[in-house]
């Protein structure tokens, strides 16, 4: 008895946790670092290109770009705080992660992943206002409006994480082998030995209420946008309308869907490949597609790079 309480004790808080191994072949876990690598490369590299764009042109200083500035910024910060960790194992050949670690993966990339939920919702409001109040975009919109839309959404966000992360690690662990590649909190909860997890399964949903909310928010702000964009005389200027909005709905489907998906079902019966694919759905499809759908699309944005690479601009056949 005296046995079990001390191992019980000694997994209660421990000092690192085994993370999924995707494969014990060698060649196996330098494809997947490879994998890794390029994914990461092309998620960082293009968001950055976004990043540098938007802040040396200044043709690009209004509300649209400088919250598609903070969404590439997030994204970055998204990929970063798991996928490096992941390289780094399979390159190793380890799976180990310390507990600090584990705590910053969970604080950061709740913050991370909230914060992008919230500046899609805020993208979806300005492209709303643009669209459908076009006389009353400048003073809804000005400058001040939009940084303390930020200031706001980036600090409850960065709580939000904080909250998290103290509901995932209140609880004692009894094991430390949790099957994810990254430490997420459904994983992780998955360990707890005590009744205290139930504080994360609340704050969890809290989140699925928040994100259902800004999801519902999306869609009928999208649908006032479609109703007005119908109305257009132009077809170009209805082609445009639609190839941006679309998009941006298609990819916060996948990310609500995906994340709530994994997130709210938190019962140990469900397959393992099935969580897998559910969570590299949420967390690499997004950072990965936002450039492409927001920015290295868009004309004004494929100018300012031109202009930044110092390569020549044609405007022929460019949306």
């Amino acid at each position: 008895m005296q046995l079990k309480e001390q191992k019980l004790r000694n997994l209660s808080s421990p000092t690192k946790f085994l993370l999924l191994g995707f494969s014990k072949d060698p060649e196996m876990q330098l494809s997947l670092f490879t994998v890794f690598l390029i994914y990461y490369l092309l998620a960082v590299g293009g968001n950055l290109l976004i990043i540098s764009a938007v802040a040396t042109s200044r043709h690009l200083h209004n509300p649209m770009y400088f919250f598609l500035m903070n969404l590439a910024i997030q994204d970055v910060g998204q990929v970063s705080v798991i996928f490096p960790k992941s390289m780094a194992n399979s390159l190793k050949d380890i799976r180990y992660i310390s507990y600090s670690g584990c705590v910053a993966q969970v604080l950061f990339y709740v913050f991370f992943a909230t914060s992008d939920l919230f500046i899609l919702t805020v993208m979806a409001y300005d492209r709303y206002v643009a669209i459908c109040n076009p006389l009353q975009y400048e003073m809804l919109m000005n400058k001040k409006v939009c940084l303390k839309i930020i200031a706001t959404l980036w600090t409850s966000s960065f709580l939000y994480g904080v909250l998290h992360a103290g509901g995932t690690f209140a609880a004692p662990f009894c094991s430390n082998i949790v099957n994810q590649f990254f430490c997420e909190i459904p994983q992780l909860m998955k360990l707890a030995c005590s009744d205290l997890y139930l504080i994360e399964v609340g704050l969890l949903l809290l989140g699925a209420v928040l994100g259902g909310g800004c999801f519902i928010f999306i869609l009928v702000t999208y649908m006032h946008i479609f109703t007005a964009v119908l109305k257009i005389p132009s077809k170009h200027g209805r082609q445009k309308a639609f190839s941006t909005c679309l998009p941006h709905l298609i990819v916060v489907s996948i990310f609500v869907f995906t994340a709530c998906s994994a997130y709210i079902k938190t019962s140990s019966n469900s397959p393992l490949y099935l969580d897998l694919a559910m969570t590299i759905l949420y967390s690499m499809v997004p950072p990965l597609m936002n450039p492409v759908i927001y920015s290295l699309r868009n004309k004004e944005i494929k100018k300012a790079l031109t202009k930044m690479l110092g390569l020549r601009y044609s405007s022929v056949n460019s949306f």
